[in-house]
């Protein structure tokens, strides 16, 4: 008998510690350039949004305002991998910009969030 409880005991820690990788069920922001809250001091080329889970291109946003809530004119969203957001910018003058971000993953899910980076002067 102590050897089945001790065989059933060593299975279910082994399961625990071997068993299948978690699942994310949703796509959230595991990293952005530039840095969330960053200050920086040369205009980025782009804001790229790297998520924990590849994103349906077709049916995401990204949005760039500038610190008086003016959208700031980019061009077109790029997904230059699956996880991938990249947002081309025109040259940004010093200043607090806010990103805004919505994005559908490929299980369906939706999720959306916001954060700010400076652009320090000269």
């Amino acid at each position: 008998m102590r050897t089945l409880l001790t065989g059933m005991a060593s299975f279910v820690l082994g399961a625990g510690l071997f068993g299948p990788p978690p699942v994310h069920a949703h796509a959230f922001l595991d990293h952005a350039e530039p840095r969330v809250g960053a200050t920086i001091a040369a205009p980025p080329a782009a804001v790229i949004l790297t998520f924990t889970e590849p994103v349906e291109a077709n049916f995401c946003r990204v949005d760039l305002h500038d610190e008086h809530g003016q959208p700031v004119a980019a061009a077109g969203l790029e997904h230059p991998q699956p996880t991938e957001l990249r947002l081309p910018l025109p040259t940004l003058s010093p200043g607090t910009y806010a990103v805004h971000w919505a994005v559908l993953s490929v299980d369906t899910h939706q999720t959306e969030g916001r954060f700010e980076f400076t652009v320090s002067a000269p």
